[in-house]
């Protein structure tokens, strides 16, 4: 499985949960603003376990954005090195989301999500989808990789198909609309930019 690099900008989101990261295609990046004196043991606690793949970088000045532009720093440069893997970054603040579009344009998988237990991945890991179909359409999507519908058209098409009789158009909407509100897929104009595992 790709690496999933989760970048927590610790000024405005203090997470808990952060035992959700255990598994080893989480590395994680915690974020700590010049006049934060502490990081709660428990956040702590929960990452030590993963060794070299936590850090922490205290930033060394103030500013607006300044934690923010120090993120920004961090995806450009392991995405130079990982450029197949996938960004998370947990903030509240959307001042970055301007940027994280922009870095979805030129094809970087980058999400934000304001907690741990909200990541498109996390969700997957950690709750089994109600509904049967919509159980049988992941399940799909996760298995074509780089090759899963890229247009809403072919996605509509492709969702209608995998079942017998045919989903009429309405109920696949809904499966549709299911996964685009659970962050499984977003869209980019009329591309659709997923944030699953190849």
């Amino acid at each position: 499985m790709k690496t999933n690099y989760v970048l927590i900008d610790y000024e405005n989101v203090q997470p808990d949960m952060a035992e959700l990261l255990a598994p080893e295609h989480f590395k994680v990046i915690v974020f700590v603003g010049a006049n934060q004196a502490r990081v709660n043991f428990d956040l702590v606690s929960a990452l030590q376990a993963k060794g070299a793949s936590t850090r922490y970088i205290k930033i060394s000045g103030n500013g607006r954005n300044a934690l923010d532009f120090h993120i920004a720093y961090y995806i450009g440069h392991l995405a130079t090195t990982e450029p197949e893997a996938y960004f998370h970054v947990i903030a509240e603040d959307r001042g970055m989301d301007p940027l994280i579009q922009h870095l979805q344009t030129q094809g970087l998988k980058v999400t934000r999500s304001v907690a741990i237990q909200d990541i498109p991945i996390v969700k997957l890991d950690s709750e089994a989808p109600r509904d049967d179909k919509l159980s049988a359409v992941l399940a799909y999507l996760v298995s074509r990789g780089n090759q899963r519908p890229a247009s809403m058209k072919t996605l509509v098409g492709s969702i209608s198909a995998l079942f017998n009789p045919r989903l009429a158009e309405p109920a696949t909407k809904a499966l549709i609309d299911e996964l685009e509100a659970n962050g499984i897929f977003t869209l980019n104009g009329t591309k659709i930019v997923y944030s699953l595992p190849d």
